[in-house]
């Protein structure tokens, strides 16, 4: 029977709950443990899909087709597995399901409330990842903090399965903020102990305190919210701030969280010694590195970093592959034109535009693309990234000056990007995208067959957009080549200018399957000739080096 972990949050929203919940996956994985992560997001929405990036932040593609939190993407880079649509629950889709049961008459007759109705509509949902996984534990992130009226249907739910399981079949984790004032930086616990007690107030007394603060706990302040926490002093975890998010794991075994767990579900009998050595080799490549180079990042929400929250990550794993730092340089292409790309680009030794849709900004990225295309930095696009290149190839080398996107210019007289056939009956936004995994067969010495070692892939996508199959000849004799295809329905995925040091781009994105152990093979392809670039052009620039 699995047993399940309930992660939640108190004071403040952002204090890294999803972290949280995804190195204890870590944890209780290196300890040879069937792991499944589910986040419930307590919004109406049914997905993210149709959410602004810099309202949400990244969505985040299952090789399934979800679009989902991009706590999930730290799930999966976390406990190394692939995870699916039934590890993101939304109010939307429980509410949705709960009506179209009550129209069939699943009910019976009866008065449909929040209670038993939705809650067991989330409790089913919560039960299900376990099912569909083979799960020994299953972890589940509240979204949002306690208090809040959205969540309280999900705390209720939550509640009551551990009336259900029994008191070793669940445990709850609560995150907490303790700020520091004044210019000694007293830590304060009250905004903990209130929070907890809100907590206890619907009826969950929380087993763990993680505490989020900007130093380590020292042991009075552990005991403190040990004490109105009613808490055991080693159920209070302090998680300080950290140079990397990767090092997450690490402080919280080295308090002993994972044989708390263990102990406390009574799992101490098929679990072995946890197993961290390549997490700490990879912490290790993450914080000495050993070079250094520069990327700039090209994007319509730079605003907000967690809208390419994956990207970051993958540049992050494939710098501690090479054991090198990788700079992000978040750069608003609504500021870069052809006059000013000199000044804000020259610096960089690569340059990735990353996906987005709409027409705002994209000027700036066609900027960008010439300027490394035609200057030779290294390139990497992803989805709309792609889409841009074969437009700015278009419009220099082709001549085709009016050459655009319908979704740009629906009047276009070179419609070098346009509509998959299918989508041009769609009128529904919300789930109807090509989204999730598809087969890709790269041409045989390909820049892009090369990096991955093989020819036939498969990625995710999240796109309506595909490169004009009419153009294709005319623009892989001028030098911009397709070398990658679905070929089922005969659409080009990647396209690259095989005489350039690096120029790939992609129609899906890559960094949704980058992991911290197995970064993405083009996005180590990108950093290793952005890093000679780099060394070429101003070698003192490598850490260590005078």
């Amino acid at each position: 029977m699995p047993k399940y972990i309930f992660v939640t949050g108190g004071v403040v929203s952002g204090l890294g709950k999803g972290i949280t919940a995804a190195s204890i996956g870590r944890l209780l994985k290196s300890r040879g443990l069937g792991v499944a992560i589910q986040k419930v997001d307590p919004y109406l929405n049914v997905d993210p899909g149709t959410m602004s990036p810099l309202q949400h932040g990244e969505v985040f593609v299952t090789q399934d087709g979800a679009e989902t939190d991009l706590d999930l993407g730290h799930y999966e880079r976390f406990i190394d597995s692939d995870l699916g649509r039934d590890s993101n629950i939304t109010t939307g889709q429980v509410y949705l399901s709960v009506i179209e049961k009550e129209r069939r008459g699943d009910f019976l007759g009866a008065t449909v409330q929040v209670i038993p109705h939705v809650t067991n509509e989330i409790k089913a949902r919560i039960r299900q990842v376990a099912a569909d996984h083979q799960a020994d534990v299953v972890i589940a992130e509240i979204g949002g903090t306690v208090g809040d009226i959205e969540s309280l249907p999900f705390l209720e739910a939550i509640r009551q399965i551990k009336t259900d399981v029994g008191r070793d079949g669940a445990l709850y984790v609560h995150v907490t903020l303790v700020p520091s004032l004044g210019g000694e930086g007293e830590l304060k616990t009250k905004p903990t102990q209130h929070s907890v007690k809100e907590l206890r107030s619907i009826g969950i007394q929380p087993d763990v305190i993680v505490a989020r603060s900007a130093a380590p706990l020292g042991d009075d302040t552990r005991a403190k919210i040990a004490l109105f926490g009613d808490v055991p002093v080693e159920a209070v975890i302090s998680n300080p701030d950290l140079a990397t998010i990767y090092e997450v794991p690490l402080r919280l075994e080295e308090q002993g969280l994972g044989e708390l767990i263990i102990s406390r579900l009574g799992l101490g009998a098929v679990t072995g010694p946890a197993d961290l050595a390549e997490w700490r080799d990879i912490v290790r490549r993450i914080e000495q590195p050993q070079r250094a180079v520069d990327i700039g990042i090209v994007g319509k929400y730079v605003q907000l970093h967690d809208a390419y929250m994956s990207v970051a990550e993958a540049l992050v794993h494939a710098g501690a592959a090479a054991m090198a730092r990788v700079h992000v340089h978040w750069i608003d292409s609504a500021e870069v034109t052809a006059e000013n790309a000199e000044d804000m680009l020259g610096g960089l030794d690569g340059i990735l535009v990353p996906g987005g849709f709409g027409s705002r900004g994209i000027p700036g990225k066609l900027a960008a693309i010439r300027f490394a295309r035609e200057r030779g930095v290294p390139f990497l696009g992803l989805c709309l990234g792609l889409q841009c290149a074969v437009i700015e190839f278009a419009r220099s080398v082709l001549r085709l000056h009016e050459a655009d996107s319908t979704e740009f210019n629906p009047e276009t007289p070179d419609p070098v990007i346009d509509f998959m056939p299918e989508q041009k009956r769609i009128e529904r936004k919300g789930g109807t995208m090509r989204l999730g995994d598809y087969p890709c067969d790269l041409v045989p010495g390909s820049v892009a067959a090369r990096a991955y070692g093989c020819e036939r892939v498969g990625e995710r996508h999240r796109h309506r957009f595909e490169v004009n199959n009419a153009y294709r000849e005319a623009l892989a004799d001028a030098g911009l080549v397709p070398s990658g295809f679905w070929r089922e329905a005969d659409l080009v995925e990647v396209v690259e200018i095989p005489s350039h040091p690096f120029f790939v781009a992609t129609q899906f994105h890559p960094e949704l399957r980058s992991r911290p152990n197995r970064p993405h093979p083009l996005f180590a392809a990108f950093v290793n000739a952005a890093l000679q670039n780099a060394e070429a052009r101003q070698p003192w620039r490598a850490v260590g080096r005078a």
